[in-house]
């Protein structure tokens, strides 16, 4: 799969894709994530990226031409492919939409910055609009980040456990995740439950279903993890 990220800050991506699963990822070649800096594609001495927006009001927008003009150059260079604007006003995402999205062979990803994007780069050209949450941050690089690891860990090979994928939080029914516990066995007096070392696989099987069900009914409600466990919610 590749992935082009549309950034004004392609610098910030540098130590993220040379760790953990995304850079196992990248080894294996099942993902080629690609920087581009939009600002290259801005006219005139200065690249001017920004401006202020028309009517009044505090901050800067980012200009429509230089994204434009990035977005038809990869894919005349590429091909087309499917477009992820990030964006507080766009979709939550959750584990199916990663699914989805892992498969397939090419994805486009715009990272806004300052006080947000000309309206004319939202409605001139198609994009899935997609949000990590409500709440404010500087620019988008950081959700890419969110997007692409999650994307990657779903890569056919990238994981050593070809079931951990399908096991984790909101891989099933939008469940999260039972407790988990290693060793010790006993720690500051915080011991694993007996079910977990018992070896009897249906009573553990049976133990973890009802864990991650309680977990999930306290996660709509709002109340937070699970108060009969220390373990965290992954």
């Amino acid at each position: 799969m590749r992935i082009h990220v549309l950034s004004l800050f392609p610098g910030i991506f540098d130590g993220f894709l040379q760790g953990s699963i995304v850079r196992i990822a990248r080894e294996k070649g099942a993902i080629d994530v690609e920087l581009c800096d939009f600002r290259s594609f801005a006219a005139g001495r200065h690249a001017t990226v920004d401006d202020r927006p028309f009517g009044g009001g505090p901050g800067m927008v980012l200009k429509p031409e230089p994204i434009f003009a990035a977005v038809e150059a990869l894919e005349d260079t590429h091909g087309p492919m499917h477009r992820v604007m990030l964006t507080p006003a766009g979709r939550p995402l959750d584990q199916a939409t990663l699914r989805r999205l892992s498969a397939l062979p090419q994805l486009m990803i715009l990272c806004g910055r300052y006080e947000g994007i000309d309206e004319r780069v939202r409605s001139g050209i198609e994009w899935e609009e997609i949000s990590i949450g409500d709440y404010v941050l500087s620019g988008g690089e950081v959700p890419a980040m969110v997007l692409i690891d999650g994307i990657a860990r779903l890569l056919p090979g990238v994981l050593g456990d070809a079931e951990s994928a399908e096991l984790e939080s909101f891989s099933t029914a939008g469940a999260v995740d039972h407790p988990q516990y290693t060793r010790p066995r006993d720690f500051r007096g915080m011991t694993v439950p007996d079910v977990l070392l018992s070896g009897d696989h249906a009573k553990i099987e049976e133990w973890r279903a009802q864990e991650a069900a309680r977990r999930s009914e306290h996660r709509t409600l709002g109340t937070g993890t699970s108060p009969q466990s220390c373990a965290p919610q992954m």
